[in-house]
């Protein structure tokens, strides 16, 4: 399942949110790919997305979550990337 959280985290003059799989790495690629987003948006497990595609993640199926259970989803399915981890694939 594709999981984003609100668009709070400021960055560059924006608000970016947070984009997840909690199944694969390769359903968040595929979901990101469609969304838009470029590869280089991938961050260790998750992809930052800017607030102007934020509408979009949600109308393509991505579910809302508060960024705790975003967290908690990553670590309880093995998909949590700490920051010493820091491959980009």
């Amino acid at each position: 399942m594709i999981l984003v959280d609100e668009p709070h985290w400021p960055g560059r003059g924006r608000l970016w949110s947070h984009l997840v799989s909690d199944l694969s790495y390769a359903e968040l690629h595929a979901f990101a790919e469609m969304l838009g987003a470029p590869r280089r948006a991938f961050d260790r497990d998750h992809y930052d997305i800017p607030e102007t595609r934020f509408p979009m993640a949600l109308w393509l199926g991505a579910t809302l979550v508060r960024p705790r259970e975003l967290s908690a989803r990553l670590r309880t399915t093995g998909l949590r990337r700490p920051k010493h981890l820091s491959s980009r694939s």
